[in-house]
């Protein structure tokens, strides 16, 4: 697991350390490790503040909050409770987000730098968020080197961007419908206030722990098959452009 500074954990939660504190001292969240005078959280400590940040967007009180987790942990093991949170935190990416200037950005997409618009627009479709303070939180590390890489090989920056943001949108969609259809089996439709038992926690776990590979290495394979199919299909249609141009074959005789 990651080990945090609070700071870093405020930041990866979309939350703030004043929170952070706030949800310590009312026994929302466990204190964290201390190593010296620094305090390290993980990632049970990360997904904990995801699920408290996602309660209160759905109306929840703190005190709500308060109420629910007291009601689980007294009637779960607190170490199954937690390695479920754990599992769900890290389950599709265990990428560390990343945080850069605006000039920064700017500089890593190009060469010579993207212009404000572009970096304007890289905000919009999702591949760099802001942050505040004239900073902006990369979310995906792995997805900056990429657009970066494209645009050193030739592709430039506004296609890349008008791509990126019909693709990350086209693959929102699919995820969430992915996820919809996943959650049915937890199950997602059960009665309120239906939580897991000391029997449904290990069939959960199992369930979870196969879906990284299963869905990625299907995901993978349905893309590579489309840009298959796309690329021979490209170069297929090159080909008859071009065959016109060599002219009638000689004859043989």
């Amino acid at each position: 697991m990651a080990d945090y500074r609070i700071d870093d954990l405020a930041r990866a939660a979309d939350t703030t350390v004043r929170n952070v504190r706030a949800y310590q001292d009312k026994g929302l969240l466990r204190a964290p490790r201390r190593e010296g005078r620094v305090g390290l959280y993980t990632d049970s400590h990360l997904a904990r503040l995801r699920l408290i940040g996602r309660l209160l967007a759905r109306g929840y009180t703190v005190a709500n909050i308060a109420e629910l987790f007291s009601a689980w942990e007294q009637g779960r093991d607190l170490s199954q409770v937690l390695g479920i949170e754990e599992l769900v935190a890290g389950l599709w990416s265990d990428e560390r987000p990343g945080r850069a200037t605006q000039a920064e950005v700017a500089a890593f997409l190009g060469d010579p730098p993207a212009s404000p618009e572009q970096v304007t627009e890289s905000v919009r479709i999702g591949l760099v968020e802001e942050d505040g303070d004239g900073h902006l939180r990369i979310p995906s590390p792995q997805m900056m080197q990429a657009a970066r890489e494209l645009v050193a090989a030739g592709v430039p920056l506004d296609a890349l961007l008008s791509l990126g943001g019909r693709l990350l949108a086209t693959l929102d969609d699919a995820a969430r419908r992915l996820v919809e259809v996943l959650m049915a089996y937890i199950p997602a439709d059960a009665e309120p206030g239906w939580m897991p038992s000391g029997e449904d926690i290990p069939r959960i776990a199992r369930f979870l722990e196969t879906l990284r590979p299963t869905v990625e290495n299907a995901l993978q394979a349905a893309a590579a098959q489309a840009l298959q199919r796309h690329i021979d299909a490209a170069f297929g249609d090159y080909v008859a452009r071009l065959s016109p141009l060599a002219g009638p074959a000689e004859s043989s005789v």
